[in-house]
């Protein structure tokens, strides 16, 4: 089972499908989406197969992100595993890297062998402007893509998802951060964490959904208005740096 699989299929059926899983905030731009199980998992589908069907990524394949946390990255994320690739920290030991606009001269200059994919974050879906050629526009190639993801072949439960630890080896860990953070399925919760190392990913992304629970992601806090936020969303959990 992928490490998507483990972490999507039981929150889409029955009354979790439905409810929110992953609400974002940007307090810089006044941004706020909501997403549900159901929704997430459609963009991680499409993100996977643009992946696999144009730059060819398939288990063991080294996927960097040079990203915020941010709703399209949890579904980068879930897309790569999908695929059953690899995420390393590094640019320069990825096939891949898939940037913010900010950053994809940081990528290019990583020279990876498959190539770049970027980002524009745009909440309306409008793509990076004056991309160098041969960068991939995130957000033009992947409406193209169905909402279905199938893998061609089974992906080992060892195949390596996470900076070498394994698909089994992630989500056994997502489930015991999330005993040991207190999460349960009926937890909102508030989240500054960014996800650029393995414990603020496994604390911020995958122990809430390995437990089950909503993630309220804030990007660029104000810290002015987190108690309000805290008090609108009904967060029951808060995680921050």
């Amino acid at each position: 089972m992928t490490l998507t699989a483990a972490l999507l299929d039981p929150l889409r059926s029955g009354a979790a499908a439905a409810r929110p899983l992953i609400t974002f905030y940007d307090d810089a731009t006044g941004e706020r989406i909501e997403l549900s199980a159901v929704t997430t998992a459609n963009w991680a589908a499409k993100t996977a197969n643009l992946l696999r069907d144009e730059c060819d990524v398939e288990p063991g394949t080294r996927v960097a992100l040079l990203l915020p946390a941010h709703w399209q990255t949890a579904a980068v994320l879930l897309g790569a595993w999908w695929c059953g690739a690899e995420i390393v920290a590094a640019p320069e030991d990825a096939e891949w890297v898939l940037c913010d606009a900010d950053r994809i001269d940081l990528a290019l200059a990583a020279e990876p062998a498959g190539g770049v994919v970027a980002l524009s974050l745009d909440a309306f879906g409008k793509g990076v402007p004056g991309l160098p050629s041969g960068v991939i526009d995130f957000a033009t190639e992947v409406r193209l893509h169905g909402d279905d993801f199938v893998p061609w072949s089974p992906v080992p439960d060892d195949t390596p998802a996470l900076a070498g630890a394994t698909v089994t080896d992630v989500f056994a860990d997502a489930r015991a951060r999330a005993t040991a953070l207190g999460l349960t399925a009926s937890d909102r919760v508030l989240s500054t964490l960014e996800w650029t190392s393995p414990d603020g990913l496994g604390d911020g992304l995958l122990a809430v959904l390995a437990a089950g629970a909503s993630l309220v992601q804030v990007r660029n806090p104000a810290p002015d208005a987190l108690e309000r936020k805290a008090q609108t969303e009904r967060a029951t959990k808060r995680l921050h740096p």
